[in-house]
């Protein structure tokens, strides 16, 4: 769960200005003015000056708005109102922001006792270390920040200092440039979004398609929400989910549906795909319903694409849908991913939008509704127990497992799961070098799975359990039984029609 820290404040208050500007149709005269609200003269201030916070300020909306940073601000509201959405990374780091870390990755503490040894010293490949007023120095245009000092050093003074950025991602997509800016490579990134909570500058974001969702709901277009499964207890534990749906019909949208019936069908599907995989190819078979973990497997375990299910994930399928009842309709996915708003960008003129449970709290907001005040209508999942419990780490493999259970009983199961980027790849090339045995892998980028989102609201520990809860309430109990499931067939999206790979952008 993303930290309630000043970041996120700033954040949300840009987003929740932008919202309610876009509704009252002032956005594109007052767009400005969010530079003086957000970022007063009395302070706080979190840099050297009001200027520089500003300047930071204006490529966040910016960002916010899905336009380039080379805009200014007036041209980006303007494209924003006219449902433009530049062709810019869905991640990305703000200019001006990044320049806060520290520029030397190691450093000689005052721990160093200049000892006769000096193993620093003889460890340096480059010469880069000295003894200067009695203790070591590393000089700064030779060093290649190899480690072997650190190592080295039996007092262990030498610090090392990781950016947080860095730190956060497991799969190496970003690092420091010769100016100490942080750069993310495009091609090794699959958009999970954790350099983004990570950075304590706030200095990464992912562009939002607030401004555009409202205008499609102002224009009077029929916008549906759908609802991802983790979105039980978002709004707080007290809030049930018909408080959620009357809102967002307040707010304009025109129906509220849950993509649980999408991964109900995901679920039937996938467990007949493995059973077909099973009697012909054996061997391992993963899910394919995280999209960041998909990414990972294909960017960066190339010789295990295959493994991977050839299924779309419940949010296309719950979208297609939609797009069979009424072709015309918008579709707005709103779950606890980034990740999603790279997925629906291979699927245009399916997924139309993607929000983050926080920026349709924004939008809520912004829209003058307040979700606890709402008369709860009755609200019973139209989708199963399976495929509510997609939410959570380990829900699917349960899901599949369910189905299975029905359909074909003899078929063994030999199963592994694992949550974080890291995790899932060193276990995934331990079952490839027969280190690990199994036929079947839930692989998931965020802890806790979905409901430990980079763009939750609420502690993933308590949504987990209110996940559970909903799900044993739904009901239906089999993602097999459920009338509310369309096959996929049925949908013109069959599983081996599915396009590969992460989105680079």
């Amino acid at each position: 769960m993303p930290e309630i820290n000043e970041i996120t404040k700033i954040r949300r208050k840009v987003l929740t200005e932008i919202a309610q500007m876009t509704f009252e149709g002032r956005l594109q005269t007052d767009v400005e003015n969010i530079l003086q609200s957000v970022v007063t003269d009395e302070g706080p201030r979190y840099r050297c000056c009001v200027h520089k916070e500003r300047a930071v300020l204006q490529d966040r909306i910016k960002s916010a708005l899905s336009q380039p940073m080379n805009s200014t601000i007036p041209e980006a509201a303007a494209a924003a109102l006219d449902g433009n959405i530049a062709p810019a990374p869905i991640i990305q780091v703000l200019p001006v922001a990044c320049d806060q870390c520290p520029l030397d990755r190691f450093i000689v503490t005052d721990a160093c006792r200049n000892c006769l040894a000096h193993s620093c010293i003889a460890s340096c490949p480059k010469k880069a270390i000295s003894v200067v007023a009695n203790r070591s120095f590393i000089d700064k245009s030779k060093c290649v920040e190899c480690g072997l000092c650190k190592r080295s050093c039996p007092y262990g003074a030498i610090l090392e200092i990781s950016r947080p950025c860095e730190r956060a991602c497991e799969l190496g997509a970003i690092t420091a440039d010769k100016a100490r800016k942080a750069v993310i490579d495009y091609d090794q990134c699959v958009h999970c979004g954790a350099c983004k909570i990570a950075c304590p500058f706030g200095a990464i974001s992912d562009r939002s398609m607030i401004v555009q969702v409202i205008q499609r709901i102002k224009a009077g277009r029929r916008v549906y929400a759908l609802l991802a499964p983790a979105f039980i207890g978002q709004f707080g534990v007290q809030v049930r989910p018909g408080q959620v749906r009357a809102s967002l019909l307040k707010v304009g949208f025109h129906d509220v549906l849950e993509v649980s019936v999408g991964a109900d069908a995901v679920a039937v599907e996938e467990a007949r795909e493995f059973i077909e995989r099973t009697k012909t190819k054996g061997g391992l078979m993963t899910t394919s319903c995280c999209p960041a973990f998909v990414g990972m497997v294909e960017k960066h375990l190339p010789s295990m694409k295959e493994n991977v299910s050839s299924l779309v994930s419940p949010m296309v399928a719950a979208a297609m849908n939609v797009k069979k009842n009424d072709p015309e309709g918008i579709v707005v996915f709103v779950g606890p991913c980034i990740a999603k708003k790279s997925e629906a960008e291979r699927y245009p003129g399916i997924v139309d939008y993607v929000l983050t449970f926080e920026e349709l709290a924004t939008t809520i907001v912004g829209a003058g509704v307040n979700v606890t005040e709402m008369t709860a209508s009755e609200f019973a999942s139209a989708g199963s127990k399976d495929g509510n419990i997609f939410a959570k780490a380990g829900g699917v493999l349960q899901a599949v497992e369910n189905v299975l259970a029905q359909l074909a009983p003899d078929v063994q199961v030999a199963a592994e799961r694992c949550e974080g980027l890291g995790n899932c790849k060193k276990c995934l090339q331990e079952i490839e070098a027969g280190k690990r045995s199994a036929n079947f892998f839930e692989g998931m980028a965020c802890t806790g799975g979905c409901v430990g989102g980079p763009g939750v609201l609420t502690d993933s520990r308590v949504t987990a359990k209110l996940v559970e809860n909903f799900a044993n309430a739904a009901p239906e109990k089999s993602a097999v039984t459920n009338p509310n499931s369309e096959p996929l067939e049925t949908l013109g999206l069959h599983r081996h029609h599915k396009t590969s790979g992460a989105a680079d952008s």
